[in-house]
């Protein structure tokens, strides 16, 4: 325990790097550039103890007086909105502070210390601040949620917070110290502080449409390497072990209960650009079924493989009550084409209603992060199971049993058996962007910038590529120009690469080891060591026969393909 506690501690430290916390550092320093010295003190203690508390306690709350929590967050909104506007209208801040000394009862030490007013703000960011949630977290959330709480869980957000607290006390103080004490800027302090108001209620504007959440999602594919760091400093055996045994000591009896992982009102489908194989759906027009609302995109090899999970467990019990939702969120520009999806969804047999979330207003509303991401819906229209990623199909076949049984349909167990081809992830090669918005892997700099530029192909190390030829490179994908060519070193059974064509004919050869690849290692749509581009989807180039090694892929490309991101089985 005392191992996961020190985890707990250092996780929290690591939070102020953490993408999801930077749209609200313009507010803490906004806020700290005003009042008193003890006004970062305020700030810090108001967003630890206002998200401890309701990340532990809203389950509880909203059981005894039901209502939505969504009004927390609008209220939040208002409130950050209307200290901002104190900042621009120094009349304004003048009748607040007067209000809060009225309040405090207690001049010197209440308004001049600013720590009443910092504890407010703070209280108020602790309500609409999610942080990137690393396993640590994403227990302390799933176990308050099914309100499994325990004197351990309580222990470990404690330290976890108490970690957040002290680089968010530092940050604020430093912030206070730079725009109140420098001499250079203290003429302009004035300017300053409303220009900050100005930040606050742009923040807060983004807060209430959900769009700090698509901010947010950017900063992480900018940054992945964050989130990579923070789920491998978080998943050591030490740290596992410590969490398993805190969800041990509050699973139910039954294994069938530990199946139902969380249980929270199902937000409903909002910003649908489209729907098709249905009209229109709320959670409210499905209320009385068993859902499962599925967030893909069918260009994600992850989400292709879910897919005959999905469509069987619907075509086996959809007279039984149950309903799968396609929530279609797309990654590239060219996945919000309705044609484009519409023929996927006839690829992969398809025949339950997808919704077109072109501009992520559902995935935001669901808080998601993933593709495949499923949440498991009950008749109440609660969420009773989410599971991010591949695998673990038969615990979500075994949760839809029993929704069902909970509303009382008389349900079998058997249905067409289908192969986990889940992969071991731990050797493979990591998903690859080739536009420079996120790519991380190209050898030898790391990165490229935009535009037409002549590359030399060079002999990559494991888990990168090299270009050779002219490429014309964008924040989305590389664009093949003139005898461009591409190899990567990679370690994987299979290789997928995500391309588009610009005009007909278009094609790629692909060699393995220096040798056109041969029949028996090439991916479905390799033919004679060659891939024709005919439509912007997911190609599959190689399917080693002996399994996941080292290998180097070469290809040879027509001018004009686009090329998007590899992923790797």
């Amino acid at each position: 325990m005392a191992l996961l506690l020190l985890f707990a501690f250092a996780s929290g430290l690591i939070t102020i790097a953490a993408p999801c916390i930077w749209p609200l550092l313009p507010i803490v320093l906004s806020v700290s550039s005003t009042g008193g010295k003890r006004k970062p003190l305020g700030i810090t203690l108001g967003v630890i103890f206002s998200f401890g508390i309701l990340i532990l306690t809203i389950s509880y709350i909203v059981k005894i007086i039901p209502f939505d929590t969504n009004i927390l967050r609008i209220l939040s909104v208002l409130v950050i909105g209307f200290l901002g506007l104190t900042l621009i209208i120094p009349p304004l801040s003048q009748k607040l502070e007067g209000y809060a000394s009225r309040l405090s009862g207690r001049l010197q030490t209440g308004t001049r210390s600013g720590f009443l007013g910092g504890l407010i703000t703070g209280a108020v960011l602790g309500i609409v601040w999610t942080p990137c949630a690393g396993p640590i977290l994403a227990t302390i959330a799933t176990l308050s949620a099914t309100q499994k709480v325990n004197s351990s869980l309580v222990l470990v957000t404690f330290f976890y917070l108490f970690g957040v607290a002290i680089p968010l006390f530092i940050f604020s103080l430093v912030g206070r110290k730079i725009f109140l004490e420098s001499k250079k800027l203290s003429p302009y302090l004035g300017r300053i502080q409303q220009v900050f108001g100005i930040i606050m209620i742009i923040t807060a504007a983004l807060i209430f449409t959900n769009y700090d959440k698509v901010l947010e999602a950017k900063l992480l594919n900018l940054f992945p390497s964050y989130a990579n760091f923070q789920n491998k400093f978080e998943e050591n055996k030490n740290v596992t072990n410590g969490l398993n045994q805190i969800k041990n000591t509050t699973q139910s009896s039954t294994s069938d209960n530990s199946l139902l992982n969380t249980n929270t009102p199902a937000p409903n489908f909002v910003g649908i650009t489209n729907w098709l194989n249905s009209k229109p759906l709320s959670i409210k027009d499905l209320k009385g079924k068993v859902v499962l609302v599925d967030f893909w995109t069918y260009t994600c090899i992850n989400c292709i493989r879910t897919l005959p999970h999905v469509t069987s467990w619907y075509n086996k019990y959809k007279d039984d009550g149950f309903v799968v939702v396609g929530i279609h969120t797309p990654e590239f520009q060219f996945e919000h084409e309705t044609t484009n999806v519409a023929s996927a969804i006839k690829q992969f047999g398809i025949l339950y209603p997808v919704a077109q979330d072109n501009n992520y207003s559902t995935w935001n509303a669901y808080s998601n992060q993933y593709w495949p991401a499923e949440y498991l819906i009950d008749v109440n229209g609660n969420i009773r199971r989410e599971e991010f990623g591949e695998g673990e199909y038969d615990q979500t076949k075994k949760a839809i049993q029993l929704l069902l049984e909970e509303a009382g349909k008389k349900v079998t167990s058997k249905t067409v058996s289908i192969a986990d081809e889940t992969p071991n992830g731990a050797n493979l090669s990591p998903e690859t962007y080739l536009g420079s918005a996120r790519m991380q892997y190209f050898f030898p700099n790391g990165s490229v910038s935009n535009g037409v530029s002549d590359f030399v192909l060079q002999s990559p190390p494991n888990n990168s590529f090299s270009l050779g030829g002219k490429w014309s490179i964008t924040d989305e994908y590389a664009q093949t120009v003139s005898n461009s060519t591409l190899t990567y070193n990679f370690t994987a059974q299979k290789v997928y690469l995500v391309m588009a064509p610009t005009g007909k004919n278009q094609s790629v050869k692909v060699f393995l080891d220096g040798q056109l690849i041969s029949s028996d290692n090439s991916g479905s749509d390799v033919k004679n060591g060659v891939v024709n581009i005919d439509r912007d989807r997911l190609y599959s180039l190689v399917n080693l026969k002996d399994g996941s090694t080292n290998h180097t892929l070469l290809l040879e490309f027509s001018n004009g393909v686009k090329a998007f991101a590899f992923t790797f089985g």
